[in-house]
């Protein structure tokens, strides 16, 4: 949040921050915070969600560099048209005399 009067110039970008717990398991969105740069984000991000060495890894990612799916729409997105069978394995049979498929 920007003090009354600042210019666009003053306030710094939003950040995403995503740390990863352990070796072997995904990053995990755990918030976001507002840094001048990539370099005080990593640091800032550091200080804030790793204070008690729960993290081997820490990504920051500009929040306008993130494009997301529409909640709303996501019947439309993420379900599988309807009378498309084809694009499943068990729409397909073995035919006879075929020895390598």
């Amino acid at each position: 949040m920007s003090a009354p009067g600042a210019s666009e110039k003053e306030v710094w970008p939003l950040w995403e921050v995503f740390v990863r717990s352990s070796r072997g398991i995904s990053h995990t969105h755990v918030g976001s915070l507002h840094a001048p740069d990539a370099t005080l984000a990593v640091r800032n991000a550091r200080d804030l969600y790793t204070r008690r060495n729960e993290g081997v890894s820490i990504w920051v990612v500009p929040a306008e560099a993130i494009t997301t799916s529409d909640p709303d729409a996501k019947g439309a997105f993420f379900e599988s048209p309807a009378g498309k069978n084809y694009r499943h394995a068990s729409y397909y049979v073995k035919s006879e005399g075929v020895k390598h498929l």
